[in-house]
């Protein structure tokens, strides 16, 4: 195959089409993907509605995410890199053209896919339209946030929420879901667990879901562009603010080098999701929008052991390591019957936690399916990929710059980037001799 193209829609009456085959998207089809934003956004209060370039930004990253699920990569000549072209209605035209070439490097980069986007002008819909009138204005002004925080669940976000309510209390969180149900109910009861220790409101907390909805046809088992439609919720709400903040992207800095430890990660299961060259790339596309959003991972340099050791509160972090949820497929748990998401023990999220946890002094074992890597062939497989990375990590550290650069150019602190890699490669390498 050459060539998809995906006609992108907001209305029920938009009739755009072209010559070529195509297959077409609504995001006001409920049976086409839950989408809960709009819903949501009437309940909130928010200084200004969105900008323009925001909105453009925040429904492009849908449109990109339901065709990474859909496009099933076996169709193309490499089974891997696809051709897609989105066909996108967008508010600010003359700026989305402009910036056309960023855009489609940065999903590339992101995706492994090569994409084009051809944008077409349309005007606010009647959803945004009756949402703007609708919305509450903010009165109080002092309650704006400075910094919004993306909310995973994960043992990472959690440190990060941690840290950075014990120094302010101006803060916002914003999490998304999807289909599944490993993330939101441990994003709940962190949530609770929040508001309990820091006093805190629930109304700093944003959750948003969307799902595509795929029928007869396969789901392609990639989430690589899922950070580019999170981070445009958190873009999106930002941009109702009238001062500049600061978007906080809590994670270690080993996982976001994403240097591939096992052979399953060359594959679909690798993310950039907070690659350097990745975030430096969404940057430089908000900044040509004039979007008001800084990012920033205060977390760029440290391991995950690190930063679980340095945490604001770290008797409060260890209480609740159960109630963090990292794995990156904590769903078969269910699927195989059990009655909650669990960790599975021996994935590379996995890995890095139990490692991290092990250095904080803590239970490493506790609460994960396979804690032996003992369940099946491919628990056993990862485990001796694990050794093969650590073998070739004590042997090749003449080469560390190129190492850190295998999944992506870094352009600067090229020493820091080597000191965290080696610094969690050992962390990790604590942890896996301890199996037997």
């Amino acid at each position: 195959m050459n060539e998809i193209n995906i006609i992108c829609r907001l209305n029920p009456d938009d009739e755009y089409s072209i010559t070529e085959k195509f297959h077409s998207v609504n995001l006001s089809n409920k049976e086409k993907c839950d989408f809960t934003f709009w819903a949501k956004a009437k309940k909130f209060e928010f200084q200004n509605f969105f900008s323009n370039e925001a909105l453009d930004l925040f429904y492009l990253s849908h449109f990109v995410y339901y065709a990474d699920k859909v496009i099933q990569r076996s169709l193309f000549e490499d089974s891997w890199t696809r051709t897609i072209t989105l066909h996108v209605p967008v508010l600010s035209i003359t700026r989305m053209k402009k910036i056309k070439r960023q855009l489609e490097g940065m999903l590339s980069f992101l995706s492994g896919d090569i994409w084009e986007l051809n944008f077409r002008k349309r005007e606010l819909n009647k959803e945004e339209t009756k949402t703007k009138r609708q919305i509450k204005p903010l009165i109080n002004s002092e309650i704006i946030p400075d910094i919004i925080c993306m909310f995973s669940g994960g043992l990472d976000s959690f440190i990060g929420a941690i840290d950075i309510l014990s120094a302010t209390k101006n803060v916002n969180f914003v999490s998304h879901y999807g289909g599944g149900k490993s993330a939101k109910p441990y994003q709940d009861l962190l949530k609770n667990k929040l508001i309990s220790r820091f006093n805190i409101d629930e109304s700093q907390f944003y959750s948003f879901c969307f799902v595509p909805k795929i029928k007869n046809i396969q789901k392609e088992n990639t989430e690589r562009t899922r950070s580019f439609l999170f981070f445009s919720y958190a873009i999106l709400l930002a941009s109702s603010y009238d001062r500049n903040i600061e978007l906080m992207i809590p994670e270690n800095g080993l996982i976001s080098l994403n240097i591939p430890l096992t052979h399953a990660r060359l594959g679909s299961n690798s993310t950039r999701t907070t690659h350097p060259y990745y975030i430096e790339s969404l940057q430089s596309v908000i900044n040509s929008l004039d979007i008001k959003v800084t990012l920033s991972n205060h977390y760029q340099f440290k391991t995950k052991g690190e930063m679980l050791v340095e945490c604001k509160d770290l008797e409060f972090a260890s209480k609740n390591l159960s109630n963090t949820m990292s794995c990156s497929h904590s769903d078969n748990s269910r699927y195989a019957g059990e009655n909650q998401s669990k960790h599975c023990g021996y994935c590379l999220p996995c890995v890095i936690r139990r490692a991290a946890i092990k250095k904080a002094g803590f239970n490493f074992n506790e609460g994960y399916k396979d804690k032996s890597f003992k369940s099946g062939n491919a628990s056993l497989h990862n485990l001796y990929s694990f050794k093969l990375a650590i073998n070739k990590f004590a042997e090749n550290e003449s080469h560390y710059f190129l190492t850190v650069n295998e999944s992506g150019p870094i352009r600067n602190h090229l020493d820091d980037f080597i000191s965290v890699y080696k610094r969690g490669m050992n962390e990790v390498k604590g942890f896996i001799e301890t199996i037997k």
